[in-house]
């Protein structure tokens, strides 16, 4: 059995944890609009540092930068000395990382950015630190004490640090007017890059479409519909779409007629005027109008209006394999 006090312990760490976030709220001054606004304007690339737990924190929020749609990368100080620094180049901005304030490797490197005219906002626990007085905007992340119960393990730092770094990607995604294609465009391999970027012909069922004609009795059109395995038949005259028999058509049709239901032609059963939806049209797109009409499937039509498929719901549902 477990000690109740680890759990204590482990439920403290989470509070004081909790508790270094929401001090950085009444934080979020005219220092933070600031650093939005110089990384938004920003016309080169973000150069993130820090050394130790700061540096991996850092590589986080340079990776969250990037992904919102702000050039960003990670550089240690210690590489910069030996080379590197030819990665910084003077429209770049530099994000350094210190709790501190004091980290001797990276005060070593300010002075240099500094030399080159290139904005530097830092991060650390400490207005009157070096790294501040460095900076050309500071944003204070003290924590009152960390969440170890020694106060020595960087915890709640470093949460309060990757929460302000991503509050800082979140208002930029508000100040650049950032939108879900955007993002979809830089994830391309993701299931929402998936989702945004794939179109409807990638997912759309083609192979032993449930035609029916308006004359078919019913008969010998429920058995195309079972046999589609769609949910939907798809009534042509003439090549050209004038109507759907779905699952529900059929079920009412069924109580309402009675025997008669199987000599019944599909005309007057179908539903008229059905949704459909372009082979080229996003598949997003393609969801949305199912879930705005409350249906399950789309008929997809070609640049001629000629039926040439059927999207489902399930075909838009992020992680669904591609057909074709």
């Amino acid at each position: 059995m477990i000690d109740k006090s680890i759990i204590q312990r482990a439920t403290e760490c989470l509070q004081c944890e909790a508790a270094a976030i929401e001090a950085l709220i009444p934080r979020l001054n005219d220092s933070f609009l600031h650093a939005v606004q110089a990384i938004r304007d920003c016309k080169g690339k973000i150069v993130v540092t820090g050394v130790g737990k700061s540096g991996h924190i850092g590589s986080k929020i340079a990776a969250t930068l990037a992904s919102t749609g702000t050039p960003a990368f990670f550089l240690n100080p210690l590489d910069a000395y030996h080379g590197d620094l030819g990665m910084v180049g003077s429209d770049d901005l530099v994000l350094a990382i210190s709790y501190s304030g004091a980290t001797e490797e990276l005060l070593r490197f300010l002075p240099i950015i500094q030399a080159k005219q290139i904005c530097i906002i830092g991060i650390s626990g400490n207005d009157e630190s070096l790294l501040a007085r460095y900076s050309d905007i500071h944003l204070n992340i003290a924590v009152d004490h960390e969440a170890d119960p020694l106060n020595l393990i960087p915890t709640a730092s470093t949460t309060a640090t990757l929460a302000l770094g991503d509050a800082l990607a979140c208002a930029l995604v508000e100040a650049k007017h950032f939108q879900p294609t955007d993002f979809a465009q830089l994830h391309p391999g993701g299931d929402l890059g998936r989702k945004l970027l794939a179109k409807v012909e990638d997912v759309m069922f083609t192979d032993n479409l449930p035609f029916l004609t308006p004359e078919m009795l019913m008969k010998e059109a429920i058995e195309i519909v079972t046999n589609g395995t769609l949910g939907i038949g798809i009534v042509l005259k003439n090549d050209q779409l004038v109507g759907i028999v779905t699952d529900g058509d059929i079920r009412r049709a069924m109580q309402r007629l009675g025997q008669s239901f199987f000599s019944t032609p599909v005309s007057e059963i179908m539903s008229c005027n059905p949704k459909t939806i372009n082979r080229n049209a996003k598949i997003v797109e393609a969801g949305e109008t199912m879930n705005h009409y409350s249906i399950h499937s789309l008929v997809v039509l070609n640049n001629s209006a000629k039926v040439c498929g059927v999207i489902d719901s399930f075909s838009c549902l992020p992680g669904t394999r591609f057909y074709h």
